[in-house]
């Protein structure tokens, strides 16, 4: 049993290595054709790393447009939406785990359901109401759209539901209101859970090209996806594509930064908040 256990184990093993690295490699890619001249890149002789590595693409591509700006406009669009996502969700997933009241399933299954919705069905009514209300081209344009989220709803009730009630029927009899309860005990005990919504909204809010694109006329409101395309338009009469890969490069890493730092607990909670219900 103990041969056929390390067999399956190595068997494994191999899998899951093969699978990473066809996960990671276009990644990679990138990586090193940011480092490329356009002509090692579309050399005949296949050659993987740069020779030798051209570090002056990533200043070059910072400058070929206001990069920085753009990468201003993303940290602060994303960053406030994640922070009302993640307020807005514990509250409403506190709502659903622990209080009752009539038709509770119902209305949370009909607000799950809106996640059902493509977004590009409400891309029209979204950019009427914004226009109606004065916003495009604006940051409020950007932002009030997506203060709520219901994967993260879905998400924090599941944890909160795993978490005992010991605690807050304690609070309650010293007087603890409900709200005082949320703060005080069920969020710092559900540090995974927040980290993996802020995580996740925090990713989708700075990866959002489509609707930035649709309310944004001017520059000076692009997010940095918006610019890459730009960048993207005046690189292809030229085909400098060494630029767009550093480009792509420098807009990936606040993200992958950011899932570095938060991996352990990411995956604790995605695994808690999965078994939890």
């Amino acid at each position: 049993m103990t041969t056929i256990k390390i067999a399956k184990s190595t068997i494994l093993y191999i899998v899951l290595i093969a699978l990473a690295v066809i996960f990671i490699f276009p990644f990679m890619w990138m990586v090193v054709s940011a480092l490329k001249t356009d002509v090692q890149i579309f050399s005949y002789q296949a050659k993987f790393l740069p020779d030798p590595p051209q570090w002056k693409n990533f200043i070059t591509a910072w400058k070929q447009i206001p990069l920085g700006r753009y990468y201003m406009n993303s940290m602060f669009v994303s960053g406030v939406i994640t922070v009302f996502q993640v307020f807005t969700s514990a509250l409403t997933a506190y709502v659903f785990a622990r209080l009752y009241f009539p038709y509770k399933n119902v209305i949370f299954i009909l607000y799950l359901g809106t996640m059902m919705i493509p977004t590009q069905v409400t891309i029209i009514p979204l950019f009427m109401v914004m226009r109606r209300l004065g916003l495009i081209d604006t940051y409020a344009a950007l932002i009030l759209p997506f203060l709520a989220y219901p994967y993260g709803t879905f998400l924090l009730k599941q944890f909160f539901s795993g978490i005992p009630t010991d605690l807050e029927d304690a609070a309650r009899i010293d007087g603890y209101s409900r709200l005082r309860i949320l703060f005080k005990i069920v969020i710092p005990l559900s540090k995974p859970a927040l980290i993996t919504l802020s995580m996740l909204s925090f990713m989708w809010s700075w990866n959002s090209f489509f609707w930035p694109l649709v309310v944004t006329n001017s520059s000076k409101r692009y997010t940095v996806q918006v610019g890459l395309a730009m960048l993207k338009n005046e690189l292809a009469m030229s085909t400098e594509w060494s630029m767009l890969m550093a480009a792509t490069v420098i807009t990936v890493l606040p993200v992958l930064i950011f899932l570095i730092i938060t991996q352990k607990y990411i995956i604790k909670g995605i695994s808690i908040s999965g078994l939890k219900g």
